[in-house]
């Protein structure tokens, strides 16, 4: 869709209010809205100002003027505003030098794909990732000097099968036994249905959506794969309708990795391939039908994954899914079928088209800008240097020893483990002006300075289990 064609789109729709989001350093979207008759052709290629000192990870005051500027391809109608507002995501370049700016994601992506052009191996990168999500029915929280609480709660929990609150219709969903059940036990059906439904109206094509495997509403819904910026503009669809389509039925969703103890975490599986001249490039006669550029491209993810994970696994709470010896994919190796691994080459179809690599560390409190970019970004490392992924393991690791397992390296146990490995190793991050050195560097601060330290610096409510009468 051209300028033309979106200013259109906006008179056909009757459209009243236009709303222009854009992504914060993090991964969240931001907005603001403008009556229609402040909607003229020329915004998209002058923008509009606004104040950017308040957005979280983004520059001081005194350098707060930014601008954003809409992308007419992604005009959409607003699944949920009561009046009609069309929505524009949005670049943000400085008002002096009409640069990209360096710390808003989209931009960091769109340079991505530049680069992977510029190299010759490839010019597109196809993602499909499988974010997880609870959907509850209440949660509570809070932290203070003297107190700190959570309660989550689900009328199919597994712990609910004795309340005397209401009427109790029993099917609760069993711990780790949550995997696509048939209603009653799945009471979220229609629920994850309204929000594939309102997906497919702004564009996404989904291929499926289910129950998972944890108690107290864990869901998934599939997107089709489509291109690195496209799928990460899909991505925030997808979270803004889960969250809006939940507190429609007066429930609230959450893609936190790990929002219950002693149950299944969300991931965010990565299923990714690049092409060139609308061909695949990782099918061949290697491992598992792949390409030897494919294994190289596998290489790259092993290699540099402990510094991928400070952005695929960006948050405290990332690393209470990622625990060893607890079915979650820890460990640095790749072998076909094996779910196991946190590199797996699927099997479902011997097309050429089909080929691809699926990392499954990833969780969906990443932004998919930031994520896809720094896997393709470690991939094409992997290829540029000819990097050798040594040999599968087509073993089921969660039964392997520990003597078994001390060659196999694993994803970081820490959120500061994973800062301090993108502090020594983001080099190949840096090709091509993708990602900058102070990109970098501002993310490490924040993430120790308002993550790491808040939370190290509190009690934890365990604690006083263990350790009160010691």
């Amino acid at each position: 869709m051209t300028a033309k064609e979106a200013m259109k789109f906006a008179k056909e729709n009757k459209v009243e209010m236009v709303d222009f989001k854009f992504c914060d350093m993090l991964g969240t979207w931001q907005h603001f809205t403008t009556p229609v008759s402040e909607y003229e052709e020329a915004i998209f290629e002058e923008g509009l100002g606004f104040d950017g000192s308040s957005i979280r990870g983004w520059k001081a005051i005194n350098a707060s003027d930014m601008l954003v500027i809409p992308d007419a391809t992604t005009a959409r109608m607003d699944p949920f505003m009561e009046r009609p507002t069309l929505s524009l995501i949005c670049d943000i370049e400085d008002p002096l030098t009409r640069e990209r700016y360096d710390r808003d994601p989209r931009n960091i992506a769109r340079r991505g794909v530049e680069f992977l052009r510029s190299t010759g191996i490839a010019d597109t990168a196809y993602f499909g990732p499988e974010p997880e999500f609870f959907i509850f029915d209440s949660a509570r929280f809070v932290t203070r000097q003297n107190m700190a609480f959570y309660e989550v709660d689900s009328c199919e929990a597994v712990w609910n099968t004795d309340d005397d609150g209401g009427q109790n219709l029993a099917y609760k969903v069993r711990s780790k036994e949550g995997y696509i059940p048939c209603p009653p036990t799945d009471q979220l059906q229609d629920i994850r249905t309204e929000m594939c439904q309102v997906m497919e109206s702004v564009g996404i094509r989904i291929e499926r959506q289910h129950h998972e495997v944890a108690t107290a509403g864990q869901s998934e819904i599939a997107m089709r794969f489509a291109s690195l910026v496209d799928m990460a503009d899909n991505l925030m669809w997808y979270k803004y309708i889960v969250k809006n389509v939940a507190r429609r039925h007066g429930r609230t969703a959450t893609f936190m990795p790990k929002p219950l103890f002693g149950d299944n975490g969300s991931g965010m599986h990565c299923h990714q391939s690049v092409w060139k001249d609308g061909n695949p490039l990782f099918a061949g006669d290697k491992y598992g039908g792949m390409s030897q550029l494919a294994l190289h491209y596998i290489a790259g993810i092993l290699h540099h994954a402990p510094a991928i994970c400070a952005i695929t696994n960006p948050t405290m709470n990332s690393y209470h899914r990622l625990v060893p010896g607890f079915e979650a994919p820890v460990n640095l190796a790749y072998s076909s079928r094996n779910r196991s691994a946190s590199v797996r080459i699927p099997t479902y179809s011997p097309s050429p088209k089909s080929k691809r690599i699926e990392v499954r560390f990833p969780d969906p409190t990443a932004s998919g800008y930031l994520a896809f970019t720094a896997m393709m970004m470690a991939g094409i490392d992997g290829i540029e240097r000819k990097l050798d992924p040594g040999a599968p393991l087509d073993k089921d690791i969660y039964a392997l020893s520990k003597a078994e397992l001390k060659d196999v390296p694993s994803v970081p146990g820490s959120l500061g483990d994973a800062l301090n490995a993108l502090e020594k190793d983001h080099a190949f991050l840096l090709k091509g002006d993708v990602f900058s050195e102070e990109f970098i560097e501002n993310w490490i601060e924040h993430k120790r300075s308002k993550e790491i330290d808040a939370i190290r610096l509190r009690p934890h409510p365990h604690e006083f289990e263990l350790y009160y009468d010691c």
